[in-house]
């Protein structure tokens, strides 16, 4: 069997609206989060996050949220790359607190990972369809940033 190794594909910084506070849910506290805007930037693809995706965040019972986003990026030559995602992401409340105040936390101290999915008709991208990505997230407020690596 095969080592797991990855490639750097690129890094997403990404501009978000005030949270849409739906409220404790049957399934736990949902908000919603959607796009203004944002970068792509990476070896083998640059471009903006367009706006009008969003994230539904599930802020489970247990203090983990589990991420739900929907996207769509383009690149810098006009091809348009759709992109979707589930994820986990977990902090203490303190942390919580302290990126809510504003304050630059390092991601050493939280945890969150999404695992991106492309969806392309660009023959130049098409090589998207057919990875598998990871990504290790970082987030302040209204915004979110992720370096993604590609499965290799």
């Amino acid at each position: 069997m095969a080592e797991l190794e990855t490639e750097f594909l690129c890094e997403v910084s990404v501009d978000l609206e005030a949270p849409q506070d739906v409220g404790a849910t049957p399934h736990g506290n949902r908000q919603i989060y959607y796009v203004k805007g944002g970068t792509v930037e990476g070896p083998k693809l640059k471009g903006e996050v367009l706006p009008g995706g969003g994230d539904w965040l599930l802020l489970r019972p247990d203090g983990a949220g589990e991420l739900d986003v929907r996207g769509t990026l383009r690149t810098d030559d006009g091809h348009l790359i759709y992109t979707y995602y589930r994820g986990i992401i977990s902090a203490s409340p303190d942390i919580a607190q302290r990126v809510a105040q504003g304050e630059s936390v390092d991601p050493s101290e939280y945890y969150f990972r999404t695992a991106p999915v492309y969806e392309t008709a660009s023959e130049k991208y098409s090589w998207l369809n057919r990875i598998v990505a990871v990504a290790v997230g970082r987030f302040a407020p209204n915004w979110v940033g992720y370096k993604v690596y590609s499965i290799l």
